[in-house]
């Protein structure tokens, strides 16, 4: 207990960010970085600060003079030591509860030699990797459950890349909370609150207290007294529904009815089950067996709530937002909205309980804080489901790369591209293009025509034309990395590892591409977010 509460200390900050239950996803998890340049330390760093429980730096390469000039991580007593061995000490420096390791050894070799390796890991960090040892490690994380992330900076540019068969959010927290007040069919415990409040009563300082969820329900039953049990719809009913809750104010220091006027479209817009929600419910997925994950056991448990107990709506949430109201009616109108949300996650959980018992899983496997957790959040639930490395070299991610790189501004996608042509082009040459100054304007027209031919093939014969001048940049930084370029890489990557290994918030959809020259990023599109 002590040293939980040392930890809630040294990461007070964060904690508030992702909570206790991310942060000991952070703590539980395993992490290994390949190379640890400029690039894969600062991705490392940020880790290691915010508390990740263990992790292995992979590098068998030896600490130069030129490494001073871009890694931190590093020092002039360390040349010709083992990078791997001084970065781990640096970096375990940085915190001490972190189990930090490191080996000696290629990670081309242990890709090759011992692929098995890599199923001890939560998370592969993949930094400055050639194309075809990336294609054999993502065969094997994905073989294996293992969540790989690539990072690589080149020059002033670089990318990142999250590669994993199917990530599941539960708390993706989106910038908009909706607070689902069901307004429009309030339940009796509700109704019944409702019940007790008077709009037409004399005392001023009641009337000015009355909680604005409460008037929008007692302006919902006037309304439907007197338009046959509907709500209003057009227009011209959507402002009359607003003068009769004007009409009903008395003076203008009556914030409550200022909010029930703000939030009448509550009324008419009700918080619905959204399309992306919708195909999560409908996935196959969610046809649940012994070997689905617990999220699918849920989704599972979920749309069975909502054909039934549910009545077509999503749990509760429980939460209200703030309103104009004494503390009494607020903390029992709190209350309410609490307690109805405790009844359908007990609904839930006994839903749960049965499909893992129907199909052949411990019951108790899943806790009720988790489904509590689900039915919190179950409304902003996402699944990304992303390419292997092989199909999206192969094809699927010609169309965006086509799309993107007929727009005016296609800097960032002919980058993509030429960060793929180095690859080929060292691979003919056993080196990258711009290595020797002399040669530059030769590797130039090289590595053009191995891009053109790369981008005939990915988009079906395209004819878009690639600048030279990003051709001749790229040629330029014969291979570098610069430590500013590699650190918001790093910080990027750091930023995604956390989302990956917390399951909170929106992970990068596809592989995101840095642009140093222009300080931009773009996206190209590879997920199939359901």
């Amino acid at each position: 207990m002590e040293v939980r509460n040392n930890n809630n200390n040294k990461y007070d900050r964060q904690l508030r960010i992702w909570g206790d239950q991310g942060q000991l996803a952070l703590e539980q998890a395993n992490t290994c970085l390949l190379n640890c340049g400029p690039t894969g330390s600062e991705a490392l760093k940020n880790l290691v600060l915010g508390g990740i429980g263990s992790c292995t730096i992979v590098d068998d390469s030896k600490v130069e003079a030129r490494d001073l000039g871009n890694n931190f991580f590093v020092d002039w007593e360390s040349i010709g030591l083992s990078k791997a061995k001084t970065v781990c000490n640096f970096l375990q420096e940085l915190n001490d509860t972190v189990k930090a390791k490191f080996l000696e050894e290629s990670p081309e070799t242990i890709i090759n030699v011992n692929p098995d390796f890599f199923s001890q890991f939560t998370l592969v960090i993949a930094t400055q990797m050639k194309e075809q040892s990336l294609l054999m490690l993502d065969a094997i994380c994905r073989k294996q459950g293992v969540m790989l992330l690539i990072a690589r900076s080149f020059g002033l540019t670089g990318l990142i890349r999250i590669s994993l068969k199917e990530h599941c959010v539960i708390e993706s927290k989106p910038d908009n909370v909706i607070h689902d007040l069901r307004l429009q069919k309030p339940w009796a415990e509700l109704k019944r609150f409702s019940d007790e409040f008077d709009t037409e009563i004399d005392d001023s300082v009641i009337h000015k207290h009355i909680p604005f969820a409460i008037l929008l329900i007692k302006a919902c039953e006037d309304w439907r007294k007197t338009h046959g049990d509907s709500l209003p719809s057009t227009s011209k009913e959507k402002a009359e529904f607003k003068n009769l809750l004007s009409s009903k104010r008395r003076g203008v220091d009556e914030d409550n009815y200022k909010e029930a006027i703000l939030s009448a479209y509550r009324v008419w817009s009700s918080p619905t089950i959204s399309s992306e929600l919708q195909k999560i419910l409908n996935d196959s997925a969610a046809e649940v067996n012994m070997n689905s994950p617990d999220f699918w056991v849920m989704v599972a448990a979920l749309k069975e709530f909502i054909a039934n107990e549910g009545e077509g709506d999503l749990p509760l949430d429980g939460t209200i937002p703030d309103m104009t109201s004494t503390t009494e009616y607020y903390v029992t109108l709190q209350k309410i909205y609490q307690e109805k949300a405790e009844s359908h996650v007990s609904s839930m959980e006994a839903r749960v309980r049965e499909i893992l018992k129907r199909i052949g899983k411990d019951p108790q496997s899943i806790s009720k804080s988790a489904i509590k957790l689900f039915c919190k959040n179950s409304r902003n639930v996402r699944v990304y489901r992303y390419p292997s490395l092989e199909d999206e070299y192969n094809s699927c991610i010609g169309g965006e790369l086509q799309r993107l790189l007929g727009l005016e501004e296609n800097s960032n996608a002919t980058f993509y591209l030429l960060l793929r042509g180095v690859d080929h082009f060292a691979a003919a040459y056993n080196r990258y293009p711009g290595i020797f100054a002399d040669e530059q304007e030769d590797d130039a027209m090289k590595l053009k025509s191995i891009a053109t031919t790369l981008l005939s093939k990915m988009s079906g014969g395209s004819r878009a034309v690639l600048s030279d001048d990003l051709i001749n940049e790229i040629c330029r930084y014969g291979a570098s990395e610069i430590h500013t370029v590699a650190s918001v890489i790093g910080g990027i990557a750091s930023q995604e590892a956390i989302k990956l290994l917390t399951r909170q918030f929106t992970p990068i959809p596809g592989v995101l591409m840095y642009n140093g020259i222009d300080s931009t990023t773009t996206i190209l599109q590879l997920t199939t977010c359901i």
